[in-house]
């Protein structure tokens, strides 16, 4: 078994396309469409692989739409473990309009899951022998889940296992719950967890510090986006900025950032260097047009910058000193 694995409870099959003009009560002439696998946990393995690294991605399969996924998979070389349902796998549809470059983004519920298809689930990363270093849990829920899902997730694993949290709304606030290793949210995420709304780098370290503190987490980086991130520990703060990049694409920067990061950590990094790796990632992601995710390459040139750049800092605080 690799050292990571995903789950993805709410995968799905991005179907883009581009058209000259979107306009209401016209047929719309599209150009070819793309098909990708999506779903958080999916972007994540499919960006190991890319990173040259290797995870395996557990996943729910539905339908014909899923036999499909399962392929597409296949095509990019991923491992993964489909986890059969009676419901379909979604498709998302992405349009982009030519004129004033922007993109629309349209994203389905997904299916009903069983109870009995969930409790396949939870036992197929219990029966993991061995367990992973690191699970990841990732991506949004599909209709009727329990909102606690991830927390049980957590809970299969044995305590040496890090969990790896990075989801959104009531999941992830409910899978602060069974006490996870890491968690990404940007700040709007972040201001749900503790209540409000967060509009200082100060108010990010008192509410990042207080989910350590309660053992919620024990490492909190909020992404800033194209900004980069804020790494919290129980002994670390720091803000990590993300190298200047021409921007073409955000869909998939956040799901890179956590590959880069976790495959980062699995190699024996520490955790600000790791953190890093990941930034770098999801800033060599959103170089790329549409949902074409990180690329090694360009991930490693940035990351490469961002430690020149790291270690001229320390090189001129010292010397101030």
């Amino acid at each position: 078994m690799p050292k990571i694995v995903t789950v993805t409870l709410n995968p799905t099959i991005d179907t883009s396309c581009a058209v000259d003009h979107v306009i209401v009560d016209k047929k719309l002439r599209c150009s070819q469409p793309r098909f990708e696998p999506g779903g958080g946990g999916l972007n994540v393995a499919r960006a190991i692989r890319l990173l040259g690294g290797e995870s395996t991605a557990f996943w729910t399969c539905g339908g014909p739409l899923g036999l499909f996924l399962a392929t597409l998979l296949d095509q990019e070389g991923v491992t993964h473990r489909p986890i059969p349902i009676s419901g379909m796998t979604r498709e998302n549809l992405i349009v982009y309009e030519n004129a004033s470059q922007d993109q629309y983004r349209f994203c389905m519920p997904g299916p009903q899951i069983q109870q009995e298809e969930m409790q396949a689930c939870l036992q197929s990363v219990r029966d993991l022998a061995p367990p992973p270093d690191y699970l990841v849990l990732s991506g949004s829920l599909p209709t009727g889940v329990d909102e606690d899902i991830y927390a049980q997730f957590a809970r299969q694993v044995p305590a040496w296992c890090r969990v790896v949290l990075d989801t959104s709304g009531r999941a992830l606030t409910r899978g602060l719950e069974a006490s996870v290793y890491l968690i990404k949210p940007n700040i709007s995420e972040l201001g749900a967890i503790a209540g409000r709304e967060i509009v200082s780098d100060l108010e990010i370290l008192d509410v990042s510090r207080k989910i350590v503190r309660e053992n919620k987490a024990q490492v909190v980086v909020t992404s800033l986006g194209t900004g980069g991130g804020v790494l919290v520990t129980k002994d670390q703060y720091e803000v990590i900025r993300a190298p200047t990049v021409p921007i073409r694409s955000k869909v998939g920067a956040g799901d890179s950032m956590v590959a880069g990061l976790v495959l980062s950590l699995s190699r024996g990094r520490t955790v600000p260097e790791s953190v890093r790796y990941g930034i770098a990632a999801g800033s060599a992601k959103v170089m790329n047009e549409g949902t074409q995710l990180c690329r090694l390459v360009d991930t490693e040139r940035l990351a490469r910058e961002m430690a020149q750049r790291s270690d001229s800092t320390v090189a001129k605080q010292a010397h101030d000193a």
